[in-house]
């Protein structure tokens, strides 16, 4: 049962640190991209570590869907839940102005939608 549930909270952490990445992407998506998706999801060193048919495996799967999709729907809560963003932030980032008193250090990178690449010259983005 523990080995279940390691399987799954390793998938866990894959799924939502590959939603993350593809959220936070600054450049175009490319075929190459694709490819190191699969390799890192399904590739040689997963399938050494929970065999093909077998219960880590399908425990990974699942905790990889949780993982990936739980960022997602705890992302939408926060968006949904608060009063300077609405769902058109995950069409094209629309959000309210910063109200008079709050203010965004100028250290902080601007946040960019998912697979924007940053206009030419620009600092924007990590």
């Amino acid at each position: 049962m523990v080995q279940l549930i390691g399987a799954g909270a390793f998938g866990a952490i894959v799924g939502w640190y590959v939603y993350y990445i593809n959220r936070y992407r600054t450049g175009g998506v490319q075929f190459t991209d694709l490819v190191t998706l699969i390799g890192v999801l399904g590739g040689a060193t997963v399938l050494a570590l929970f065999p093909g048919q077998s219960d880590l495996f399908g425990a990974y799967g699942i905790g990889l869907a949780i993982g990936f999709f739980g960022y997602f729907l705890i992302l939408f809560g926060m968006v949904t839940n608060s009063a300077n963003f609405d769902i058109d932030w995950f069409l094209d980032g629309r959000r309210k102005k910063v109200q008079d008193g709050y203010v965004i250090p100028s250290e902080i990178a601007t946040t960019v939608r998912p697979m924007e690449a940053p206009p030419s010259g620009s600092s924007r983005g990590r």
